[in-house]
């Protein structure tokens, strides 16, 4: 079970970084090999792209997930709290401005 688990999440990573040309020649020797029509070996390379699309938004979006964790564990501020003191710096300086 934990074997199956393994290889499908390498074949997801795997389908997530291959190129459109790639897909298109794997759809091509599947179809060639299982005897498909031409429309059926389009539909695939369609899927298997659409695939490949979903992948890749699924890896980015867990590898977001598991570096904001990282750096929240970590203590490091985030863009978003950098921008807020840059915002209050800014104001300070020109409260200053206005007492000079």
């Amino acid at each position: 079970m934990v074997d199956l688990l393994r290889k499908t999440v390498l074949t997801g990573i795997g389908l997530a970084y291959m190129t459109k040309d790639k897909i298109e020649e794997v759809a091509k020797k599947i179809s060639a090999e299982s005897n498909l029509t031409e429309e059926e070996g389009r539909k695939l390379a369609k899927d298997l792209l659409n695939q490949s699309e979903e992948a890749k938004r699924n890896l980015e979006t867990r590898i977001d997930k598991v570096v904001k964790s990282a750096l929240g564990k970590l203590d490091i501020p985030s863009r978003q709290d950098l921008q807020k003191l840059e915002s209050r710096v800014e104001e300070l300086e020109k409260l200053r401005e206005k007492r000079e």
